[in-house]
């Protein structure tokens, strides 16, 4: 697995891609290697009920929240495209009183939606059932992509004339073209006041891994609320389209004698079963961690109100109010004019609990996983689960968590070792062609542990070369036969909001500066 230096292709999927995707996961994860069906009873949904004031809203809410918004004037006639509805928390101090058997504090909805060019912003208090807020945007502005905007986007190039003419040229049949719209934002005044995608292509003929076969040069600029292409770009009439031999990374196309002794399945066994236990849908209980978890539209988990148990008094402590990834920033270092603009907000402009597709059992996470949906609202405004969407587990890979052993010089015969079991949260989200793992993993000795992987495919682009040349002539190394790998930095930033021991916390930066002694000097001396 690859970590944040890794080479990073990031264009979000469209539909066809989740429901192709969606479709394989069915068919083919029992063909992987030690894979051995292990079900969770799914959830109804449709009658749960939130039981702390940090719960998602539940698909009764959801519904609930349309109603309103169907209902409401600015609305009435056409109800807008919906890109969140998310619960609008509580305050904090609020949150902190809260004890289980209190009254609920309110309970809001906060929506972002589009209609007619304008973005609307709207406060929407659930108990009352009315609009207690509403901000318009006079722009569309640059909401998380919706499902919608990256289907349409992706068909609006097969109806502009210099498009077809391009593929046509480059003896391409449209048949085999999968379009993406990779980083949204603004590109230069031209843009201003609109809402814009670049929009690749590709060529998936021979193999399901289009990412390696990329149309080079061929950039469209498609509004989105008109779907128009405002600008047409074909520079890379001369490059060919890389061959398809060779990509296809499922584990059924895999001909190749491997060079290596095959691995026989491993698994941990718990003979008693899980440590922890999950209590009302969100509160998480294992050895002295108590915590709330739950996914999210655009982080794509949360982590809240985490508490670990004393020792001494087994007082629960406060640790961290809340925790999660606000944005996953992606810079590339070529000036290209079909690569300039690929400067990637994954979180932000995608958002990784969208991106996410069910965990793969025994392979995502281990034996014994417990399993935690995510449930969002659609375009149209329906909620929709996201099933299998988070996993916890306990890991066990062998560590010594401490030991000590005695009996050389004294009476005592001592062998002490106590193995390291930890908790772990985990999310992946498959943000186009690279896939983000998300582990929080908490530790018995009061330590939490945030690791992000990458997995998936390389950031390729489409080259003349057959073999490298001066590599000041290309920004990144030639990984094959008429593709560059291009140079790339991940920026991973997280919200945390720490409670130690209450919430009067602060926050040093410390910089350490080697300082050297003089001969004969100990700077370790009294003075």
């Amino acid at each position: 697995m690859e970590k944040t230096s890794c080479l990073h292709f990031c264009f979000i999927s469209c539909l066809v891609l989740f429901i192709i995707v969606g479709s394989w996961y069915r068919s083919s994860i029992s063909s992987l290697p030690g894979y051995s069906l292990q079900t969770q009873k799914p959830i109804d949904h449709s009658a749960k009920t939130p039981y702390h004031p940090l719960d998602p809203l539940t698909v009764k809410e959801i519904n609930r929240v349309r109603t309103i918004l169907s209902s409401y004037e600015p609305f009435s006639f056409t109800f807008p495209t919906i890109h969140t509805i998310l619960l609008d928390e509580p305050d904090k101090v609020q949150v902190l009183k809260w004890r289980k058997g209190d009254p609920f504090p309110p309970r809001k909805a906060q929506v972002l939606a589009l209609l007619n060019g304008q973005s609307h912003v709207l406060n929407v208090d659930l108990d009352s059932r009315r609009v207690t807020g509403h901000a318009i945007n006079p722009s569309s502005g640059y909401p998380v992509l919706s499902m919608d905007d990256i289907s349409a986007a992706s068909k609006a190039p097969f109806s502009n004339a210099e498009f077809n003419k391009s593929i046509a040229a480059r003896w391409v049949s449209s048949s085999e073209l999968i379009c993406l719209p990779p980083s949204a934002g603004w590109f230069g005044p031209n843009e201003e006041g609109k809402r814009v995608v670049k929009v690749l292509c590709f060529s998936n003929q021979g193999t399901p891994n289009f990412y390696m076969r990329p149309i080079e040069g061929l950039v469209m600029t498609v509004d989105l609320d008109t779907l128009e292409v405002l600008k047409f770009s074909d520079t890379g009439r001369d490059i060919p389209i890389p061959k398809s031999a060779d990509t296809d990374y499922r584990y059924t196309a895999q001909k190749k004698e491997q060079k290596m002794e095959p691995l026989n399945p491993i698994s941990i066994e718990q003979p008693k079963g899980r440590s922890f236990r999950v209590e009302d849908g969100h509160i998480v209980k294992w050895a002295n961690w108590v915590f709330h978890l739950k996914a999210d539209h655009r982080a794509g988990l949360v982590i809240s109100r985490v508490m670990v148990r004393d020792s001494e008094n087994g007082e629960l402590r406060d640790v961290m109010y809340r925790g999660f990834a606000s944005e996953f920033f992606v810079p590339y270092m070529d000036l290209d004019e079909s690569w300039y603009f690929k400067s990637y907000m994954d979180a932000g402009e995608y958002g990784l609990g969208m991106s996410a597709l069910p965990l793969v059992p025994l392979n995502d996470c281990p034996r014994h996983s417990y399993y935690m949906d995510g449930i969002f609202a659609t375009p149209d405004g329906n909620p929709f689960v996201q099933p299998n969407m988070i996993c916890l587990f306990e890991r066990y890979a062998g560590d010594i968590s401490w030991r000590h052993s005695d009996g050389l010089l004294t009476d005592f015969q001592i062998r002490e070792a106590r193995p390291k079991v930890t908790l772990v949260a985990r999310m992946a989200a498959s943000v186009g062609n690279y896939d983000y793992i998300f582990d929080w993993e908490f530790q018995t000795d009061g330590l939490i542990n945030v690791k992000v992987g990458l997995s998936g495919m390389l950031m390729v682009k489409g080259s003349p070369y057959h073999q490298a040349p001066n590599q000041d002539a290309m920004s990144g190394p030639l990984i094959s036969e008429n593709l560059i790998g291009v140079v790339h930095d991940h920026f991973v930033t997280f919200h945390l909001d720490m409670d130690i021991d209450g919430a009067n916390n602060s926050f040093v930066n410390v910089n350490l500066v080697k300082e050297r002694s003089l001969p004969g000097e100990s700077l370790g001396r009294a003075t």
